[in-house]
C-alpha cells in the first residue's frame, strides 16, 4: 500500500468514518464508561488493540473460511482476542478491571469491531487491516477520552482521577484538581449527562465538517449531507 492509502485509512478512522461521532457504533460502552478519563482511556486502548489484532487475523485466514461460516469465526476469533486482553488486565491492573467490569467481556459484541472485519478486514491485506483496527480504534478512543475528561471535570472538578487503579498508588499524584472546592454537577456523570455531551461533540464535528466542504468549495457553494459525507452543489 502506499503512503497516501494509509493517511486515507487514519483519516477515516480518527475523523471521517469516526466510529463514536460519525457512525455511531458502539454508543453502550461509550456512554457507559466515558465517566472519567482513565476509565475512557483504558477501554478504548483494550478495544484498540483487539480491532488490530482481529483484523489482521481476519485478514490472514480469509481466504480459508466459507461465506457461510466467516461470520461465527470472526465472532469466535474475536471472542478470543477479548479474553486475552481481559486476563492480562485482570493480572497486572485488577483495581482497573473490577472498575470496567462487565464492559471488557462485552467488546466481544461490539459492532464496530465485527463491522470493520466484515467490510475492510475481509477484504484487504493484513497490513492494511491491522492499520485500518488502529484507526478506528484510536478514534473511538479519542471520543471516549474528551467525553470523560468534559464529564469528569463537569461532575468532579477532577482530571486523571483513578490513575491509581492502572498505574498503582505512585501515581495518585497525578491526579488534576481543575476546579478546587468543586461540589460536583450530578447529570455530568450520569446517563442523560452522557447523551448530552455526545449530541455537542457529534454537533460539533458536523459543524466543522460542513465548514471545511464550504471552505474548499467557495461560501456559495450548497453542501447537502449524504451517505458517508456531503454532497456540493453551487
Amino acid at each position: 500500500m502506499t503512503a497516501q492509502e494509509f493517511r486515507d485509512i487514519f483519516y477515516n478512522g480518527l475523523w471521517k468514518q469516526n466510529p463514536g461521532i460519525a457512525q455511531l457504533l458502539g454508543l453502550c460502552p461509550l456512554l457507559a464508561i466515558s465517566s472519567s478519563v482513565v476509565n475512557a482511556l483504558s477501554l478504548g486502548l483494550a478495544t484498540t488493540l483487539v480491532m488490530a489484532l482481529s483484523g489482521s487475523a481476519v485478514a490472514a485466514i480469509r481466504e480459508f473460511i466459507s461465506n457461510e461460516a466467516r461470520i461465527p469465526v470472526y465472532v469466535l476469533l474475536i471472542a478470543v482476542l477479548v479474553t486475552i486482553v481481559q486476563l492480562l488486565i485482570n493480572a497486572y491492573a485488577y483495581p482497573l478491571y473490577v472498575v470496567l467490569g462487565v464492559f471488557l467481556p462485552l467488546i466481544t459484541t461490539n459492532c464496530i469491531i465485527l463491522a470493520r472485519a466484515e467490510s475492510f478486514a475481509s477484504k484487504n491485506g493484513v497490513l492494511a487491516s491491522a492499520f485500518d483496527g488502529i484507526a478506528m480504534g484510536l478514534g473511538l478512543t479519542a471520543v471516549l477520552v474528551v467525553l470523560g475528561g468534559i464529564r469528569e471535570i463537569f461532575g468532579h472538578g477532577t482530571l486523571l482521577s483513578g490513575i491509581d487503579l492502572a498505574f498503582g498508588e505512585a501515581a495518585k499524584p497525578l491526579v488534576i484538581t481543575v476546579i478546587p472546592d468543586y461540589h460536583g454537577f450530578l447529570l455530568a456523570v450520569l446517563p442523560p449527562g452522557a447523551f448530552i455531551t455526545l449530541g455537542l461533540l457529534i454537533a460539533m464535528r458536523n459543524w466543522l465538517s460542513l465548514r471545511a466542504e464550504r471552505k474548499a468549495h467557495g461560501a456559495d457553494a450548497t453542501v447537502i449531507p449524504v451517505e458517508g459525507g456531503y454532497s456540493t452543489t453551487h
